[in-house]
């Protein structure tokens, strides 16, 4: 059983809030009832008619893209660059699961299942993202401690639950550290890193939970299968 107005919703003819207002409205029918109470839970059985025209419930579909660089995360820009919903053909009404900068390279999930989204995205679930970052420096011990430890950004202390340095090249002055992170904060790992002194060259998205990029090269995706969605679901 879901709500009336998340079931209009998914079926891609109004917003949640707009489909409230038709609710409370009485433009919605359920079974050929008029309701106009918010938080009616409906099945899949149900009947539902919105301006007396029945709705039909998108089908879930859910994706895994190795994003590229210059790439926007949304839906749709004002600018006319190329989003994530771009590389991937289908009518559905996807949007992708949190964001990855416009030069951030890797992983990211793209679905039309709010709950699905939801349960990676949300705190208390401390889903896993792992990165791997190319710094303008070599960065010390000390260093990997303190962000480990805890850092402040934007006045909110954040800490990585891993990090690995990589590699180290001295003629370039750089190093490849990966760090794992359960937050999602907006820039979060590239503030990290300059909250201990170090600018972010290059960064690249490898893990989300359990998923990863195997046999995906840069721009590439595939649909996930029953059992991964399953294993998502298993997460909350």
């Amino acid at each position: 059983m879901e709500r009336l107005q998340k079931v209009i919703a998914e079926s891609g003819i109004a917003s949640r809030r707009k489909a409230e207002e038709l609710i409370t409205s009485g433009k919605v029918k359920v079974n050929g009832k008029i309701i106009t109470e918010l938080g009616t839970k409906v099945s899949s059985k149900d009947k539902i008619e919105v301006n007396n025209k029945p709705i039909e419930k998108e089908q879930k579909e859910y994706y895994i893209l190795n994003k590229p660089r210059g790439v926007i995360t949304s839906t749709k820009d004002e600018h006319h660059r190329k989003t994530v919903i771009d590389l991937i053909p289908t009518n559905a009404r996807i949007y992708p699961v949190g964001r990855l900068d416009y030069d951030t390279t890797g992983l990211i999930l793209l679905t039309n299942d709010g709950e699905f989204a939801n349960i990676l995205m949300h705190p208390s679930n401390k889903v896993e993202k792992v990165y791997m970052a190319k710094l303008n420096g070599i960065i010390k011990g000390e260093q990997i401690n303190q962000l480990k430890d805890g850092v402040e950004i934007d006045g909110t202390k954040v800490s990585a639950s891993r990090v690995k340095l990589k590699k180290i090249n001295e003629k370039t002055n750089t190093s490849m550290v990966q760090i794992t992170i359960h937050e999602g904060k907006n820039h979060q790992v590239k503030k990290m890193f300059n909250a201990v002194g170090f600018q972010v060259e290059k960064l690249k998205r490898e893990k989300v939970a359990f998923f990863n990029l195997k046999d995906l090269q840069s721009g590439e995706y595939r649909k996930l299968t029953p059992k991964e969605i399953a294993k998502v679901y298993a997460l909350k």
